[in-house]
């Protein structure tokens, strides 16, 4: 190469590693993602002054009551004028999801309930700070409550191939992204206190498999576990039948409560909460 022409050229700078956006997305650089989605938000939930939390599973599919009513309604009226009658089965889905839609009004009083009560506990509400998958459904009704009652609320969404926004009721600042499934559910567990879990399908049933297994097996200290909605749990899985045939211990099927009501719900969470030594200073203050 000429010596003048190599000396006219700029010669471009090489990207520093970490900012290198082909190598970052890159399989070698898998590690990197990985320690980024634990050390991420744990910066932002320190600085949120966020210890523990109650999370909230159930369903995406769960629609809020006057939504259900609406489509009920729409349904139920697409025959006039002409129009072609709705199916026997979509009129049926259309009731089933009016009448599944009390779990997201339930799931949105409670929010609201153990909110109110970490505010009375602390002004700041980082006492328990209501926290869910970040979509929408029963997700949903968790952030509503706890944004209704004036409080924080988190969201731990997940990319799918199937796009999931996050819904409007998360607190800016505590709304997260992941990639990996298995560090989102270390983010669900790391801080919780207890587990509310409202009917839901299969990504619902992995988490609670997957609390009780950490609590079983001693990885996690001891979380409280309510099903919420005892007549459609006991159906959706036959736990006594499970104690019968030997699979599980008693003590085991002792991991779990039912519960039928916000304020039932409320009153075993405080219960529970009160005997949590990580969290008794807070309730010093508490108001009765």
């Amino acid at each position: 190469m000429d010596p003048d022409r190599k000396n006219s050229e700029e010669v471009a700078e090489p990207l520093l590693a970490y900012r290198n956006p082909e190598f970052l997305e890159s399989t070698p650089a898998r590690t990197l993602r990985i320690v980024a989605e634990y050390v991420e938000p744990q910066t932002r939930l320190r600085k949120a002054g966020v210890q523990n939390t109650v999370v909230f599973f159930g369903s995406a599919r769960i629609l809020p009551r006057d939504v259900a009513e609406e489509k009920l309604r729409a349904i139920e009226n697409a025959g006039g004028e002409g129009g072609s009658k709705p199916s026997r089965h979509v009129l049926r889905q259309a009731r089933r999801d009016l009448e599944m839609s009390r779990y997201y009004e339930d799931a949105r009083e409670l929010a609201r309930l153990i909110t109110r009560w970490s505010l009375a506990v602390s002004s700041q509400g980082r006492f328990l700070v209501v926290c869910s998958g970040g979509g929408p459904g029963i997700m949903e009704a968790a952030n509503r409550g706890a944004t209704e009652a004036g409080g924080k609320s988190i969201g731990f969404n997940i990319k799918l191939p199937m796009e999931q926004k996050p819904n409007p009721y998360i607190t800016p600042d505590l709304s997260f992204l992941f990639h990996y499934f298995f560090m989102r559910k270390l983010w669900f567990a790391q801080p919780a206190r207890a587990l509310i879990v409202f009917p839901g399908g299969y990504g619902t049933m992995d988490e609670l498999m997957e609390f009780m297994t950490l609590i079983q097996t001693g990885k996690i200290g001891h979380h409280m576990i309510l099903l919420y909605g005892s007549r459609w749990w006991k159906t959706a899985i036959n736990f006594r039948w499970l104690l019968r045939s030997g699979t599980i211990s008693e003590e085991d099927l002792r991991l779990l409560r039912f519960v039928d009501s916000p304020s039932n719900a409320l009153e075993l969470l405080k219960k529970f909460i009160r005997r949590d030594r990580t969290v008794r200073a807070f309730l010093q203050r508490a108001v009765p």
